[in-house]
């Protein structure tokens, strides 16, 4: 356990506390679970208006290359990452994996080409760890800067889009993945139109002394309400998404994942630039072969929930489990729970029964295709 005095704080945790947030410990920090509004309330308004979370907690930094020439930042990037970050875009940002020797992932990112730097966004419990691999593989092309005390504000829902732009018009102009500098109300602001929820909305870098004033503005609006990690976690899940350590891991290949999509062609076998980073010979395998076992979504017969950790069953009386739930709870929007796990191959097919164990009990749960609710990304 981590003494309360031991937890790091984000630039908004006195904010947290004015708005009456019940605080736990996460990844290091003391973050808002929820706010009175509650967990239920909070995801149902975030799906329906606009929900405000704080994620300074993740790891931010910059990657610039000392030739003055961003593809030599791009190719030492990608000695780590099966994606195609030479391909990347001047103000578009794409989702990233960090591999390991085994195919296994060390993390997910998000990498985005801001002209004359990349700037990458890491989970909070492996940005250590990501920033003496980075440095690692780009230290010698590249100046690594970690902007780890920036604020992190993520805007979400229906209504995202029309608060941002009472703040700049311009925001509402952005397409999913675009990343733009932003002045918002004399705040200088790095805006990329992105989440964690599946809804449509913005992730918005400030710095530290700004984080405060921006939430404060944002949340003087009437559609918009803070939210907390409990409605985070449940929307994403609705949503299909992978949280690292639970649903992907060191362990986990991107192809079992079921994120060959992030894998772009010109990285894969035969393509310009194949293979070249860790793993690639596990990953490249699976992409032609297929693996062994694959994440697929679960929906449970009945109300009950089953949870992180639950192993999976062919029947009702098998000793031998073929599989294990990584996430699962309630999906407020989807009316009822939800989950996701590894399962063999030949059981992954949408519609295939199998049993969990929830407290001594087997019960019957549904392979069902992902995501639970449809994502509403603005393309």
């Amino acid at each position: 356990m981590t003494s309360e005095s031991a937890l790091l704080k984000t630039p908004l945790h006195p904010l947290h506390l004015e708005l009456g947030a019940r605080m736990v410990p996460f990844a290091g920090y003391a973050m808002p679970v929820h706010y009175p509004l509650g967990v239920l309330k909070e995801h149902l308004h975030t799906r329906a208006r606009a929900g405000l979370f704080d994620v300074s907690h993740m790891g931010q930094l910059l990657v610039r290359p000392k030739s003055g020439t961003l593809d030599d930042a791009a190719l030492a990037l990608e000695t780590i990452t099966p994606v195609s970050v030479k391909g990347l875009k001047e103000g578009r940002q794409r989702y990233g994996l960090l591999t390991n020797a085994d195919g296994g992932l060390a993390d997910d990112l998000m990498i985005a080409n801001r002209g004359d730097h990349f700037y990458l966004v890491v989970n909070a419990a492996c940005k250590a760890q990501d920033m003496a691999l980075i440095e690692a593989a780009c230290g010698a092309s590249c100046m690594v800067e970690a902007q780890f005390d920036r604020a992190l504000l993520a805007l979400q829902g229906p209504d995202a889009a029309a608060v941002l732009k009472d703040m700049a018009p311009q925001a509402a102009e952005m397409r999913f993945m675009d990343v733009r500098s932003i002045d918002l109300d004399g705040i200088n602001a790095v805006v990329s139109r992105s989440g964690y929820t599946g809804e449509d909305g913005y992730e918005i870098s400030v710095a530290a002394g700004d984080g405060e004033k921006l939430a404060r503005r944002l949340l003087s609006h009437p559609a918009v309400e803070a939210i907390g990690l409990g409605a985070r976690d449940s929307l994403r899940l609705e949503a299909g998404l992978c949280l690292y350590g639970h649903d992907i891991d060191a362990e986990t290949t991107p192809v079992e994942a079921g994120l060959n999509w992030a894998i772009q062609k010109v990285r894969r076998a035969d393509g310009e630039r194949a293979g070249g980073f860790p793993g690639a010979d596990v990953i490249l395998a699976q992409l032609q072969d297929g693996p062994e076992r694959l994440r697929v979504g679960l929906a449970p017969e009945g109300r009950a929930p089953v949870r992180e950790g639950a192993s999976l069953y062919r029947n009702e009386t098998d000793d031998k489990p073929v599989g294990r739930v990584t996430s699962g709870g309630f999906g407020p929007s989807y009316g009822g729970p939800v989950a996701m796990g590894y399962v063999p191959h030949e059981l992954s097919d949408a519609g295939t029964v199998l049993y969990a164990e929830v407290r001594g009990k087997r019960l019957a749960v549904r392979v069902a295709a992902l995501p639970f609710v449809p994502h509403s990304y603005h393309r």
